[in-house]
């Protein structure tokens, strides 16, 4: 499943702050680069992951190649996440059909 991958790949600080970077918009690996203590090359081999990982694009313009989040993973990731609420609320839902009459978790009988 595509959302494993994707928290894999985002569970390294450094790369989770580059896709977080690109959340304002599609940027180039030297605008990027900038504003991490790595090298430029290093940040080329973290796009390179994200983008094994189906997290981003990229596209030639001249020379530079911009980068850009996909959003298919990332729904695929939410929905996952989501469906833990789902199944949160189904179960406080029989936690709370299963209580005693009285509303306190005790049954009237004992």
């Amino acid at each position: 499943m595509a959302y494993e991958k994707a928290l894999t790949v985002l569970s390294d600080p450094t790369r989770r702050a580059v896709f977080e970077k690109l959340r304002a918009g599609p940027l180039a690996v030297s605008a990027l680069a900038k504003d991490f203590p790595v090298s430029r090359p290093a940040i080329s081999q973290h796009l390179g992951i994200l983008k094994g990982a189906g997290l981003v694009e990229d596209k030639a313009e001249g020379t530079r190649r911009i980068y850009a989040i996909r959003t298919g993973p990332l729904e695929e990731l939410r929905d996952w996440l989501d469906s833990f609420w789902g199944e949160a609320l189904d179960a406080y839902k029989t936690a709370l059909e299963n209580e005693g009459d009285d509303g306190h978790g005790q049954d009237r009988t004992g």
